[in-house]
């Protein structure tokens, strides 16, 4: 949402993503997130027509959303894994928080079209007017929550591979491949694990093309529909923080 975030820097998006939303969503031992995703995949009964169906449903429920998020970006050809934790908001209003709290503090709000990122250490927020690229952007940051069947299609040839017991709770995992050949360029596929329950992912994986390299968001502790203040989402940093406009 990190939407956690480097989800959002080559489209005016992929770039900015890759240079914020990567790296603030640097997470999660991967060998471990990995393993545990790999493990115990079996057929399923699923049809794709009937997961898009129940998302449909769980879409139009959907009001808002609080949860933990643990962000892993693996590099393969250095073997590196890096992590970043912390906690994100969402909301149907276009409105996202999340604050990243180790290993370096950090604040990503979005506001309809406005992201802003918030670096303590400096005191310096950045400012990106989404504009055009708005669409392309929640493809990512918002893939799963809240989205439409329709949008979902209209982005992604979608597959459903299976069924696994993840987090304790029973998933469907399902493939989106992009069907847009900018960001198929970036991103080869996402798999994510989506919960039976809830009909919500509890993980994302983006698989980054040419590459063996991915992006893995996981989701805990997640709480559906609850009211979050309008306070959460303002510009809450201290009024001498330095502003930049960074182009992407």
């Amino acid at each position: 949402m990190s939407i956690a975030s480097r989800r959002i820097e080559h489209l005016q998006g992929y770039p900015l993503i890759r240079r914020h939303f990567v790296p603030l969503i640097l997470g999660l031992g991967a060998a471990v997130i990995a393993a545990g995703a790999s493990a115990g995949q079996s057929g399923t009964q699923w049809k794709t027509a009937q997961v898009l169906e129940m998302m449909d449903r769980s879409a139009k429920e959907f009001r808002s959303l609080t949860a933990d998020i643990e962000n892993v970006k693996y590099t393969a050809v250095v073997k590196d894994t890096s992590k970043e934790t912390g906690q994100i908001w969402v909301r149907h209003d276009q409105k996202m928080r999340i604050e990243i709290t180790k290993p370096e503090p950090r604040a990503i709000l979005r506001t309809g079209d406005s992201l802003f990122i918030y670096n303590p250490k400096i005191n310096r927020v950045e400012e990106y007017d989404l504009g055009k690229n708005r669409s392309v952007v929640d493809q990512y940051i918002r893939l799963g929550f809240g989205t439409k069947s329709e949008d979902i299609k209209k982005s992604y040839l979608v597959t459903v591979t299976g069924e696994e017991e993840f987090d304790h709770r029973k998933t469907v995992v399902v493939e989106f491949t992009p069907k847009s050949d900018q960001i198929r360029s970036q991103i080869s596929r996402i798999q994510m694990w989506i919960d039976e329950a809830s009909w919500l992912p509890l993980q994302q994986k983006f698989y980054e093309t040419g590459s063996d390299d991915y992006i893995l968001f996981h989701y805990s502790n997640l709480l559906e529909n609850l009211k979050i203040s309008d306070s959460k989402f303002k510009q809450d940093w201290p009024k001498d923080a330095t502003r930049e406009k960074p182009h992407v």
